[in-house]
This record gives structure tokens, sequence and C-alpha cells, in this order.
């Protein structure tokens, strides 16, 4: 058993979006074979109560406050100091000096960093050579600016370019100062190591899982399309995900204004629903009688498991998608974006369904609700898929390798 510093950008719990189902499955994973001194941030106030449910799993934890509109304007401090914004939007002296005091109160023996931005706590250190630091990058952040840059106009799409570049750079930084470090696929470390070959022999993928157990279908389980407010025959498309995040805002956008028109002509009973926290006020503005927008609920398993079909039309998508995998689980058939099926390792048509356009979502979707026998064979196809290549200690397995015995000097950033 070794003593770990585990740096986390968001507090890892409740596990209710993407990078937090990651990194609370991370925690869970280290601290039943090590003791772990966590740090992180607290950026939305209703993962307040949940401090101390963090806290049983740590043997130290400090959690730092961040508010996002603060935060952003004090990143603009990059411009200056001509590094990624990323880096002083969670930049935070208490946090700092907390892990300062950590390293030299305790003996550490590995450092796991989760998002390369949080590497500058570690990494600010010279004494800190000695100490070998694992990255989970996850995805390739800075391809994902470039990405945002593509699909706004100036100056946003001059910043997010700007981000990209900045970022890409510390990117590499740190990778090559890592003992090791992990994408969330083999596609996202082909796309790092095409820009930064020098890393070629410590990157690895570390895939993403889900918890089979918890997602599971359950004949028990109500409806929430036939309660009060719910049409009669109404038949739900569902979407599930953060709704404050811009890749989600922008699928959702698209399947509502473009796609879902045209199946709605066909189909005037169906519902789309999006499910989600912190809707932005474009999503809310989406919301009509066809289109409901639910925020915050207190299990999306019900959604998930009585939807006709679930849809994830992402354009702006990096790695594997836990929605896509917990909707999988749930052995209900999924229509997504072409590069999200390409990420995971499934079966495309037959464990779930790609699209690559408008044409190609509104073809398929209405296949399937043509046909429940087919909708219900794929739905239990993917479910037996995940199970079979998802489990979430199996994969975060790949970790552990390199959390024990001497291991050689690493480089300064």
């Amino acid at each position: 058993m070794s003593n770990l510093l585990f740096l986390v950008h968001r507090l890892p719990y409740p596990p209710n979006k993407g990078d937090k189902v990651r990194s609370f499955n991370l925690l869970k994973h280290l601290t039943s074979r090590h003791r772990v001194f966590l740090g992180t941030f607290v950026d939305d106030p209703d993962d307040v109560p949940h401090i101390e449910t963090v806290r049983a799993m740590c043997l130290d934890l400090h959690v730092a406050r961040i508010h996002p509109r603060a935060a952003k304007l004090r990143s603009l401090t990059g411009l200056i100091t001509n590094e990624a914004l990323g880096l002083s939007y969670y930049h935070n002296a208490d946090l700092q000096a907390w892990v300062k005091q950590t390293l030299a109160q305790n003996k550490i023996d590995a450092v796991v960093v989760f998002s390369s931005v949080m590497a500058q706590y570690f990494t600010s250190s010279p004494g800190n050579k000695s100490i070998p630091m694992l990255v989970d990058f996850v995805d390739v952040d800075s391809a994902k600016w470039t990405q945002y840059a593509d699909n706004h106009q100036w100056p946003l799409s001059w910043l997010y370019r700007r981000e990209g570049r900045q970022l890409l750079a510390y990117e590499r930084a740190v990778a090559a100062r890592a003992m090791h470090s992990f994408f969330v696929t083999e596609n996202e470390v082909a796309l790092f190591l095409a820009q930064a070959p020098e890393c070629a022999d410590k990157v690895d993928s570390l895939s993403n899982g889900v918890d089979g157990d918890y997602f599971s279908p359950d004949p028990a389980r109500a409806s929430p399309f036939e309660g009060e407010g719910a049409q009669s025959g109404e038949i739900p498309l569902v979407f599930t995900g953060a709704m404050d995040y811009w890749p989600n805002i922008d699928a959702v956008s698209w399947f509502a204004n473009d796609i879902f028109p045209t199946l709605l002509k066909a189909r005037p009973k169906l519902r789309f629903y999006i499910v989600g926290r912190s809707p932005s006020v474009s999503v809310l503005a989406l919301a009509s009688e066809s289109v409901v927008v639910t925020g915050t609920v207190p299990d999306v398993r019900p959604y998930l498991q009585h939807a006709a079909v679930v849809v994830a039309p992402l354009r702006v998508a990096r790695g594997i998608q836990n929605k896509i995998l917990e909707a999988m689980a749930m052995g209900r058939p999924v229509v997504a974006s072409q590069s999200c099926v390409e990420a995971i390792d499934g079966r495309g048509g037959e464990d779930l369904v790609a699209a690559a356009d408008v044409a190609q979502f509104v073809s398929e979707i209405e296949a399937l609700l043509k046909s429940p026998a087919r909708a219900l064979a794929v739905g239990q196809a993917g479910r037996k898929r995940v199970l079979a290549n998802y489990s979430w200690d199996a994969h975060l397995a790949g970790i552990d390798r390199y959390l024990g015995g001497k291991l050689p000097e690493q480089k300064e950033i």
C-alpha cells in the first residue's frame, strides 16, 4: 500500500457528469489499494454537501472553492503570461500551499493527476523530481479547444484557437515530465502522439467503464413519462448530460432544430427529453410542447430505461461518452454520432447505431421506432457489450503497474 497524492480539477462526487464519473471511479480504485491525499476544487454549490462523503474515502482532503465567473476573468492573465488560460483558471494559492505541505510532511510514493491543468500544483516545485507522476489526461483537451474555434466566430474563434495551441504545448511538457500518461481511447492516444511523438513510449489508453449493476433495467422502475404532465401515448426520445457543457448544448440544439422536426411530422406523439443539470438559457429556450427540458433529476435511470430511443448527436466529442455506455447498460437502443460510435468497442448497427448527418439520424431513429423487435435486440446486445468490455476495475487496473516499485527519474517541465 502506497501514499498517493491525487489532484483532480473537480470534486469527484457525486458522479453525475462524464469527468466526475471517471474521476470518482478512479478515486474508488485508488483508495481500495492505497492511502490517498486528495486535492480538488468545488465549482458547484450543489456539490458542497458531498464533501464529507469524499473526505471519508481519503486520508486527507483539501477542497478549494472556485467561482466560475471570477475564475474566467482571472484566467485572462494568461494572455499576459503567455500560457494556457486554463492554468490561471485553476490556480489557487491555498491549494498550492496544501500540496507543498502534504509533500513535505508525508512520504508520498506517487502523484496521480486527473486533467493536465492540475499538474501545475506538483511540477512547480523542483524538489519533487524523484516522485513519479501519473497523468490521466482523459481526452486531448487542446484538440477540443481547436474544435470549439471551428464552431465559433471571432473573437471567440481566435481565443479558442490560441488556447488549443498553448494547452497543447503544456500537455506535451506534462507528458514529457510524467512517468506515464493515459487517454481514454486508442484514438485519443494516436491523436496526441501525432503531435507529441517524443512521448510514444509512455502513453497508453485507459478506457472508461460503467457500473453494470447500478445501470441495469428494473421491471419495477416506474416510467417518468406516465406521470403528471406526460402526454398520453407519447414516444420519448432521450438525451442525457450536463446541460451547461457546450458540446451537449450544441448536440441538443442541433437535434431539436434540425433533426427532430422531421421525425415529429411523421410521428406527432414523439417527445424529445433533454435530461440533465444546469440547462443553459439556450437549452431552456428549446422547450416546447414536444421538447421537454427537465433540469436536474434525482435519478437518470428511469429516463433511460423507458426511452424509446436514446440519442447522442454530439458534433464535438472527445473519447468515450459515459452517457452512451450508461444507456447501453440500461438495455436501450442508442443512436449516436459516428465519432462516438467509433470510440466504443462495439458492433455498429448491432450494439448501437451510428449516424453521420441529419438524414441518417432521421432514418436510423425511424427504423428503430418502426421495428420494436430490432430496438429491443440492439438494446440487449448493447448491454451485453458493456458488461463484457467496460468493467471499471478491469480498465483501471492499467494504472496499477506504475504504482509500486522503484521508478526511474522524470524530466523537469
